[in-house]
């Protein structure tokens, strides 16, 4: 489900009610976890932080206009989704996650290559998520990229 909004604001005030806290939850711990130079926007239909291209000129090598994307989160029709690029790109990463995930939650992991997926809203690991966005800054996921997907 993508959204047409425009703005983060505009975002969460489009989402049904029950949706909007943890939403709003989720945003704002990536804004205060997130290391300096991600900037906040609308991508692909969803919230999403990304590489500007100030800081990368090249941007993404699908759509070269789009600034590089990192993280994003959206509500989509059956539950809350985070995608997060350095957990598909980095196996560390993705290692240290799928094994911190049980401490932090009783529910099974629901992921995909670079989506978690939260059907219950009370279940979603806010701790865990916020130690994952200060894992990789923007500097670590630029060469992480480019040796993962550039060509």
């Amino acid at each position: 489900m993508q959204s047409t909004a425009k703005t983060a604001d505009e975002y969460i005030a489009s989402l049904p009610e029950d949706r909007k806290e943890a939403m709003e939850k989720l945003r704002n711990l990536f804004l205060e976890n997130m290391p300096e130079g991600f900037s906040e926007g609308i991508g692909y239909g969803m919230l999403g932080y990304s590489v500007p291209h100030s800081l990368y000129p090249n941007g993404y090598h699908c759509d070269p206009k789009q600034p590089l994307p990192f993280l994003a989160i959206a509500s989509q029709k059956n539950f809350i989704a985070v995608y997060h690029m350095g957990i598909y790109a980095n196996k560390e990463l993705f290692d240290w996650f799928t094994t911190e995930y049980p401490k932090h939650c009783k529910t099974k992991l629901d992921m995909g290559k670079s989506c978690i997926r939260f059907k219950k809203m009370d279940a979603i690991p806010y701790a865990l998520l916020g130690e994952l966005a200060t894992k990789m800054t923007v500097q670590e996921w630029i060469a992480t990229y480019e040796t993962a997907f550039k060509k």
